[in-house]
């Protein structure tokens, strides 16, 4: 097998795994290889926060020690662990097979993103009803991106690309070192805010010369770090994303006040996996949910659905889709 896998690649197999899906739940205590102990009924699960691909099997190779050293990880721990790199869209991005998750679908819609501002080529009919999105890479480079869900930069690195300067929220240490390393790669500064420093006034922590800032917690708190960071320096938000599935609605209000009420247009990215017949269904209840907040704030700002992407099929009959929700001045 290893042989024929070299074959293909036309480069020596060092490394052979194979993954499962990612769970939503797991085992409470973890064992060796990432197994629970105990038969299924004794097993207490809580939610996989972060994300972590429990199900990795290793077949051939050193994926590095299946525990940290500790409750905290260091960086002993990320310097005895493997980490593997691949190219999308000409942006590298890195992560450790063992602690994190690596989704190769998601490369259409970072390539979407990538293009999101372009002018249409050839121009048609929805391209002209999207016109209001076309921006230069100048205008760009004065706003900020919003990840809420940062993992190791599956989206930030699209929106560095474009230009913008992106503030991340991330749970998984190994997440965040991963992005960390992948910027490095692409030639961006990174800045990331734990421990002691979380404590700090946000404006103390992101600077207008910042290009990736990192906050390693909860997103939980990023809407009220963006209003704090609002009375420092200008902070104009083109676009929050909302990258968790199976769903991520818990973050969109939040996402909301993150866009702000300013004078710039901005755009929610909401993923979420849907039923293939359901996908309408859901647009019409999204669209109706902002509505009724923004009738609620009675603010001059509107709220539209503008395109749902679907980006691939997650299940038989279920879509990962992108709600785009445009925000606009009326």
């Amino acid at each position: 097998m290893l042989r024929k896998i070299g074959d293909k690649t036309r480069e020596k197999v060092t490394h052979l795994a194979a993954n499962d899906g990612i769970p939503l739940t797991v085992a409470t205590q973890p064992a060796a290889e990432g197994r629970a102990q105990g038969s299924p009924k004794e097993q207490q699960q809580h939610e996989n926060m972060l994300r972590s691909p429990v199900g990795l099997r290793i077949l051939h190779g050193d994926f590095g020690p299946p525990e940290t050293s500790g409750q905290t990880v260091t960086s002993e721990d990320f310097d005895r662990a493997l980490w593997v790199r691949t190219k999308q869209n000409g942006i590298h991005q890195t992560w450790a097979p063992r602690w994190t998750m690596f989704s190769r679908g998601n490369v259409k819609e970072k390539a979407r993103l990538l293009s999101f501002h372009d002018a249409p080529s050839p121009p048609s009919e929805e391209s002209s009803q999207l016109a209001h999105r076309v921006q230069s890479r100048t205008a760009l480079s004065k706003s900020w991106a919003v990840d809420l869900y940062a993992g190791i930069g599956y989206f930030v690195f699209s929106y560095a690309k474009l230009g913008l300067r992106v503030l991340c929220w991330e749970l998984n240490p190994w997440s965040v070192e991963g992005l960390q390393r992948g910027a490095r790669a692409n030639g961006w500064a990174v800045r990331i805010i734990q421990g002691q420093d979380l404590a700090r006034p946000t404006r103390d922590l992101v600077s207008e010369e910042d290009r990736i800032v990192v906050f390693l917690e909860n997103n939980a708190q990023a809407a009220r770090r963006l209003q704090e960071l609002r009375h420092g320096i200008d902070l104009p938000v083109r676009h929050v994303n909302c990258g968790l599935l199976p769903r991520s609605d818990d973050s969109w209000e939040a996402a909301r006040a993150i866009l702000g009420g300013g004078a710039e247009d901005g755009w929610l990215h909401l993923h979420e996996n849907v039923g293939a017949n359901d996908i309408e269904r859901r647009r019409n209840e999204i669209q109706e949910l902002f509505e009724g907040w923004d009738a609620r704030d009675g603010r001059d700002r509107a709220a539209k659905v503008e395109k749902v992407e679907l980006v691939k099929t997650f299940a038989p009959d279920v879509w990962h889709c992108v709600f785009d929700i445009y925000n606009y001045n009326v």
